[in-house]
């Protein structure tokens, strides 16, 4: 096989059960609030310690408001998971960053912004988006709450060695392309299942290009495909992003460990289990228009018409059209919106605002749109302001609020109205994602900043 994938995963293999799963050590385990009360309760019950303490960090991220963080959390179901993920991380001698801390943000945002997720390693977190750490050049998934459990006593996880498969984008993104956009398209051509089984290797000059903020984005968006992960092979890149950062490898450590991730990539005999092609030039900025993020377009397209959609997908799609209020063939652009989202662990990096900033300079938000404007870690709220972003987007008429999940799902404070349009680059936009009878526009931060100047929907390109 000789692929990247099978060389991380087999360096980490502890033992295989004959005709069961992979018993895998794990690197680096992330815990939030929401997936691991169970998981330390039943640590608890059984009297365990966790194995690697020193491997394990915790913070607060789904529950916690993007505003007053100062102050008690109001929601009583919101507190009670944040003090407990707190007072776990205590009795259990874990590094915890909590609310207010300056090191506290999204787990996938830190994690890569201090180094703790490097090359090489498995991580897991009982959260979906963990895939977001492959963009380092990891193993990196999500897990459930009885797997967080195995790893917190033993550092090990049993688990079926997932398919490999390699997507290839090459040439050159045009104008108002972002990583955002190469992901919603990808989801457009292989669905919300078409990577089912599979862990994704991202490859190609387009990839090579990116930023590491873009393949963050991109390894982020991975689940969505329904991969168990993505990841990009480490690069000069991927050392210049890491260098110096909390976490990495210092002095000669960090040249004996360069001298090792130069080996992590692919053989030019490897062979996948499956392997695509794609064309960057195939590739605008996008747009979504139904409740999967496989349902998306080009950002001037229409909406299929029902004789382009498969006899036994039309239910779904009539009623995916019809929560969000839209037709079959019907042309986007132009369309009113009442809510803009930039943040999230898909698109809440430093360079995710200053693309924002790019286009809302000079320009005024429109009126009636309400914006979120929400960083993915104090780090990045620190960089905003050092840049100077902020008095851009407070010229503009937008303010920033505080570090958290905040409108990708509605586990805060930060919900969209029932029926109300939302512009978001968040990472899903299933039926009450963002609050019960929201409707969710998934796009990048280009035409989410766009949409929040002129109040609909509107080709970033028109305004670059």
């Amino acid at each position: 096989m000789n692929t990247l994938f099978d060389k991380i995963w087999d360096k980490h293999v502890v033992q295989i059960v004959e005709d069961g799963p992979t018993q895998l050590y794990i690197d680096r385990l992330y815990c939030h609030e929401v997936t691991s009360p169970q998981a330390f309760s039943a640590m608890r019950e059984r009297g365990l310690k966790c194995f690697r303490p020193d491997h394990i960090y915790c913070m607060p991220d789904h529950n916690i408001p993007t505003h007053d963080q100062d102050k008690t959390i109001e929601d009583p179901v919101s507190r009670t998971q944040v003090e407990t993920l707190e007072r776990n991380a205590k009795d259990f001698g874990l590094v915890h960053y909590g609310v207010m801390d300056p090191n506290n943000g999204i787990v996938h945002v830190v994690g890569p912004e201090k180094a703790l997720s490097l090359p090489g390693m498995t991580i897991v977190c009982g959260d979906s988006h963990t895939s977001t750490h492959g963009a380092v050049g990891a193993v990196a998934f999500g897990i459930g709450t009885s797997e967080v459990e195995m790893v917190l006593a033993s550092q090990c996880i049993l688990q079926q060695k997932p398919k490999s498969m390699r997507i290839s984008i090459n040439g050159k993104l045009s104008k108002g392309v972002t990583a955002k956009d190469v992901a919603l398209f990808l989801m457009s051509q292989l669905t919300t299942s078409g990577a089912t089984g599979y862990f994704v290797e991202y490859a190609g000059s387009v990839v090579e290009a990116l930023s590491m903020e873009g393949r963050l984005t991109l390894c982020n968006l991975s689940i969505e495909m329904g991969a168990r992960g993505g990841f990009v092979a480490p690069d000069e890149k991927t050392f210049e992003y890491l260098k110096g950062r909390e976490f990495a490898p210092k002095g000669e450590a960090w040249e004996k460990a360069v001298a090792y991730w130069k080996t992590l990539k692919s053989g030019d005999d490897a062979v996948f289990d499956k392997e695509y092609q794609f064309d960057a030039a195939d590739i605008e900025p996008r747009i979504t228009y139904g409740t999967n993020p496989g349902m998306g377009m080009g950002i001037t397209d229409s909406i299929p018409t029902i004789d382009t959609i498969g006899e036994a997908g039309r239910a779904s799609f009539l009623k995916s059209l019809n929560y969000m209020g839209f037709a079959p063939g019907e042309r986007l652009l132009g369309h009113k919106i009442d809510y803009v989202f930039l943040g999230a662990c898909t698109n809440g990096r430093i360079e995710d605002f200053r693309a924002f900033a790019s286009i809302v300079n000079g320009r005024k938000k429109a009126e009636g749109i309400v914006a979120w404007l929400v960083p993915g870690s104090w780090a990045v709220d620190r960089q905003i302001r050092e840049e100077g972003l902020d008095k851009i987007l407070a010229d503009a008429g937008f303010a920033i609020r505080q570090p958290g999940c905040s409108a990708c799902l509605g586990m805060n404070d930060d919900k969209i109205p029932e029926g109300k349009y939302s512009v978001s680059t968040s990472n899903r936009n299933f039926e009450g994602r963002q609050g019960p009878g929201a409707r969710t526009i998934l796009a990048s931060p280009l035409v989410a900043a766009a949409a929040a100047v002129t109040g609909e929907i509107t080709d970033p390109r028109t305004l670059m």
